[in-house]
């Protein structure tokens, strides 16, 4: 009696083990589709904040390596082929994604809407052989600090100007694939700022 106890119990107990291994990878892969979508979302930067173009490839790629991981060690190999359909997938859209915002203006970047005490009015931007760029002029009190604050606020730090000598902000986002966005601030006065931004 105690033999057949014994013997009827081990299955179950591979059952439960089961599924905490599953409920382990499940909230591996939540944590990582967390660390890709939220900071993004919140309008972090940082090379600790994943790009969007990384989210295509570089998060379905570890997905695939946690989940395919676990499979080899059950010996479950039949869902391989599914992950590696994935990921080939993440890199395509990735591709096309990438092909398509080297030739699109950059988006508002946390720029617009600017600060709320400035009047802020968006030019027509530039697109050219070397990229697009946007623009916009705020005016109110203290126009240029009060831009200046605004950037540095979400994440932007001073970088080397270009030959006009205009103050130059930068922020990167990407863990691998590093996106840069940069903003040059041209006082018009102490009321008026003229801002242009694209991505480097």
């Amino acid at each position: 009696m105690d033999g057949v106890l014994f013997t009827g119990g081990m299955p179950e107990q591979g059952e439960r083990t089961g599924r905490r291994a599953k409920a382990a990878i499940g909230l591996v892969v939540l944590a990582l589709v967390a660390w890709f979508v939220v900071p993004r979302g919140l309008g972090w930067s940082g090379t600790w904040v994943p790009s969007l173009v990384e989210t295509f490839w570089l998060l379905p790629l570890l997905v695939a390596a946690v989940c395919g991981t676990w499979m080899v060690a059950r010996r479950r190999p039949a869902g391989l082929l599914g992950l590696a359909a994935l990921v080939v997938t993440g890199f395509v859209t990735a591709a096309a994604v990438a092909v398509m915002r080297l030739e699109a203006p950059p988006g508002d970047e946390d720029l617009l809407p600017g600060p709320a005490a400035l009047k802020v009015v968006e030019g027509i931007g530039y697109c050219g052989s070397g990229g697009c760029s946007r623009d916009l002029d705020a005016t109110g009190d203290r126009a240029p600090e009060v831009m200046r604050e605004h950037l540095t606020s979400h994440g932007y730090t001073p970088a080397r100007s270009l030959m006009y000598g205009d103050d130059r902000l930068c922020r990167r986002t990407g863990l691998v694939a590093v996106r840069e966005v940069c903003a040059e601030l041209k006082d018009v006065s102490a009321t008026a700022v003229h801002v242009i931004w694209y991505v480097n």
